[in-house]
């Protein structure tokens, strides 16, 4: 796709400037309005409040459906899309028409994203994609997980560590980035499209621009002053700043943005691919910035990264196939939690029921307990999965919970002998179906944006363990443990719900509460995510993400729909309670049907974000 033909897809007036992205006219002395357009009327929130609360208001009447639901599904019979930011769903939607894969809307929404939503996704963070294969009716796993600089030793991590974890930010806690290597891996395969035609919209975009959403304004605010922070320990902030608040100050609501750095190297890697980014001008920004701030991250790391293709792990529930990301992630997780919670009738429980939650938040503990202990980089150290997975395991797990009483203590499964974020889904006519996560892991990243590139790095090295003998412990070339994973459900052998959930040791959580929503309870694609959630914090865990203080039981937080009969339940089993944080995660899912033999896609996309689904 050339460019000039995906501008002639934008409104006239907007592609020829005669109008801003608010629909008011460019010139406001011949509208005859104010140069900043109409005065903005006063909001309910106190001044200086964040957001209006209501707790006992909640969302208006639907005639039918779930009631606490925000919308139906988008429904279509040629394809779908479902991302954080309505223009890369638009974006991804725009590439199916055009006769793209599921694969090539993927890529292009997720460079779209890169721009419009940088607190969660970008150039600098790593990648993984589940694929649904309808030529072989076969699920297929991308992994692409950057390695720790060669450069950095073990000693030299410890002497920067903080309280005994890695710190988040700064050059120590950076890897190498996966992501472009991973949208070129899947393009290789399943794409259809010439790769640089991918790039146009993003291209378009980062020079533009966008107004920013409530949300990600918000993050962006939240991640500069975090970076900005004196001893932040970051190396340089004035690449950061140039990038993402080139006016001094965050971008507020509706403030539009622009990224022309990013655009240049957009251009760059359409015209050179992936090369041009692990092996040729970029890499080579990339080492001089490194070496000028002190850092590690060199062209050598960059020049040995490779994506690689992954068989999934699976598991049965109640019939259906529910699939995790295997390698260095927390993919396992969300297995063995829903093996667990099989054990038990959580429909005759009722749905937002103590009893529901009270057997899911223990099956959680119980497996982030075992995530803790085996959980690294199945290159370096031989995990039990068969055994972690299994269903015997399970049962034996799930005798330990109580419907009345907390575990405690609880410890991880003694192994037999052995020698955290962007998610987005795609599917297209011909019923291949992209599952496919990308981020920076906490927030934005380290804080580090490399000269005129336009992205900053994330910053997963803070996710590995500093502890002696454990198997995610700090090396050189070793890939972190990693939070973010796709997920991926088959009915009777054939492609059911393209799903995730964004948002760190959220994940596994909050996609068996998907697959639950929809399993036991029988809500459809987009009630599942519009039902209240429960996170709870507080697992042992060797990466330093959870907060302090919080108990031998962790704490159990509650969105504001969970009832209050469940709440009070919960607290005399003795559960410390927390609000809602905005950790609940986010979601999107595209699920497949096949009504008199006709395919049709349903998406669901999350309200808890700037975050929008569709199909056509």
């Amino acid at each position: 796709m050339q460019r000039r033909t995906f501008i002639k897809t934008l409104p006239l007036a907007a592609a020829s400037g005669a109008v801003n992205v608010q629909g008011i006219a460019a010139d406001p002395a011949q509208s005859g309005q104010s140069p900043n357009g109409p005065a903005e009327l006063p909001r309910f929130q106190p001044p200086g409040a964040e957001r209006f609360i209501r707790p006992d208001v909640h969302s208006g009447d639907r005639p039918s459906g779930a009631s606490f639901a925000t919308r139906s599904p988008a429904l279509g019979l040629n394809g779908a899309a479902g991302t954080a930011h309505p223009l890369a769903t638009q974006t991804a939607i725009e590439m199916l028409k055009r006769g793209g894969s599921a694969v090539d809307a993927a890529v292009a929404a997720n460079a779209v994203l890169g721009f419009v939503e940088p607190t969660s996704s970008g150039l600098g963070g790593d990648c993984f994609a589940f694929v649904w294969d309808p030529k072989i009716n076969k699920l297929a796993g991308m992994a692409s997980s950057g390695r720790s600089p060669k450069s950095l030793t073990l000693s030299t991590v410890r002497s920067r560590a903080v309280n005994g974890h890695i710190p988040a930010l700064g050059a120590i806690a950076v890897s190498t980035p996966g992501a472009l290597d991973g949208w070129w891996t899947l393009h290789q395969r399943y794409g259809k499209l010439k790769w640089a035609e991918l790039f146009e919209p993003a291209i378009h975009y980062c020079e533009a621009g966008d107004a920013t959403p409530q949300i990600i304004g918000y993050y962006i605010k939240r991640n500069m002053a975090a970076f900005l922070r004196p001893n932040s320990g970051i190396e340089e902030t004035a690449n950061a700043v140039h990038t993402y608040m080139p006016n001094g100050t965050a971008p507020g609501e509706y403030d539009v943005r622009r990224n022309p750095d990013l655009a240049h190297t957009y251009r760059t890697i359409a015209e050179g691919g992936r090369d041009a980014f692990y092996d040729g001008p970029i890499a080579q920004t990339i080492d001089a910035y490194f070496k000028r701030i002190g850092g590690w991250l060199s062209a050598d790391d960059l020049r040995e990264h490779h994506a690689e293709w992954v068989e999934p792990l699976h598991t049965d529930y109640r019939g259906i196939t529910v699939y995790g990301m295997p390698a260095n992630t927390q993919g396992l997780a969300t297995l063995q939690m829903l093996n667990i919670v099989e054990n038990f009738d959580l429909r005759s429980y009722g749905f937002q029921s103590a009893n529901s939650i009270q057997v899911q938040c223990e099956a959680k503990r119980l497996a982030y307990e075992d995530r803790a202990r085996y959980y690294a980089d199945p290159h370096f150290s031989q995990i039990p999965i068969d055994w972690l997975i299994s269903k015997d395991y399970a049962k034996e797990r799930a005798k330990l919970i109580k419907l009345d009483a907390i575990i405690d203590p609880i410890y991880p499964g003694q192994a037999p002998g052995h020698g955290d974020t962007t998610y987005f889904a795609t599917a297209d006519k011909d019923g291949m179906m992209v599952s496919m996560i990308q981020s920076n892991f906490r927030g934005m990243g380290s804080g580090l944006v490399a000269d005129n590139l336009g992205f900053m790095f994330q910053d997963r090295g803070q996710l590995f363990s500093l502890k002696d003998g454990h198997p995610n412990i700090y090396a050189p070339g070793k890939r972190p443990f990693q939070t973010i994973i796709p997920g991926f459900a088959a009915k009777d052998g054939q492609p059911w719900m393209a799903f995730g959930v964004m948002g760190g040791d959220m994940q596994p959580q909050g996609q068996s509460q998907i697959v639950i929503n929809r399993v036991d309870y029988g809500l459809d694609v987009q009630a599942a995510a519009d039902s209240p959630r429960w996170y709870h914090e507080g697992s042992s865990q060797s990466m330093g993400e959870d907060a302090p203080n919080l108990g031998s039981h962790g704490r159990l937080n509650l969105e504001s729909g969970v009832p209050e009969e469940t709440r009070k339940a919960l607290e005399a089993i003795g559960w410390k309670i927390g609000v809602a944080t905005g950790a609940f995660g986010r979601y999107e899912g595209i699920e497949h049907r096949m009504p008199n033999g006709t395919r049709v896609y349903a998406a669901g996309s999350e309200m808890r974000a700037d975050a929008v689904a569709l199909a056509y």
